[in-house]
Order: C-alpha cells, then structure tokens, then sequence
C-alpha cells in the first residue's frame, strides 16, 4: 500500500503582529521629516533635503528586514494526515 503524505503550509501572520511595527517605524519618519522641513524652512535647504533622504534610505532596510523576519516566524509546515 503506497500512502503519500504531503505537507500544508500555513502562515498565521495577522495584522496585529506588525501593527506595532508600523506604528513605531512612522513616528519615527515622521519625526525625521519634521526635522528635516525645519531645516529647509531654516535657510538650510540641502541639510533638510539630505536629513529626508537618509531617513528613507536607513529606515526601508530596517522596515523589511523586520517585516520579513516576523512573516518567516509565522510560516510552518504541518504534515497531512
């Protein structure tokens, strides 16, 4: 008698595991783009434009690395019965 058995993936991922990732990640840019319009509207246009990108550049990788880290911990492999 041959029985195969196959695996089932599920992710239990919900919003409510990242909403607090979200929330932190846009204080934080938010934060950072008020720093840099005050700067622009200080006579330091390329200070405030420079403060703007590196925000976006440092906070992106750090946003995905932990949005995929906490995805990968909510995808399992259940065999079938």
């Amino acid at each position: 008698m041959n029985s195969e058995k196959g695996y089932l993936v599920l992710c239990t991922l919900s919003y409510g595991d990242i909403y607090g990732q979200i929330l932190i990640w846009l204080l934080g840019v938010f934060l950072s783009l008020g720093a840099g319009l005050a700067l622009l509207a200080a006579s330091h246009p390329v200070a405030g434009i420079g403060v703007i990108v590196l925000i976006f550049v440092l906070s992106l990788p750090f946003l995905l690395f932990a949005f995929v880290t906490t995805l990968f911990s909510h995808i399992s492999l259940v065999e079938q019965t």
